[in-house]
């Protein structure tokens, strides 16, 4: 079997004004918002902003900058078919 590697940064620029999933690579932290920008590095800029820790909603932080190295996944979304998230999420 052979890896093919693939340039996250054109899925990423597809994703800018629509809503996201963030997934950090510390604990099990998630951050759902509108992908408003990212830059070269692959700093990630939110905007209305929900916070899940534990799959639970947590609170509303509105602006969010996530620094590149703090992610482990992104995903749009709708795409995220888990039935265990939070109410909140389900929206």
């Amino acid at each position: 079997m052979s890896f093919v590697p693939v340039n996250p940064r054109p899925f990423l620029q597809d994703l800018v004004n629509k809503d996201v999933i963030v997934r950090l690579k510390w604990g099990e932290t998630e951050y759902k918002g509108r992908l408003v920008s990212i830059d070269s590095y692959m700093n990630i800029q939110l905007s209305n902003t929900e916070e899940f820790i534990d799959r639970k909603f947590t609170g509303t932080l509105g602006q969010v900058l996530i620094r590149c190295n703090n992610v482990l996944w992104v995903t749009a979304a709708g795409e995220k078919e888990d039935g265990d998230r939070g109410e909140k999420m389900e929206e």
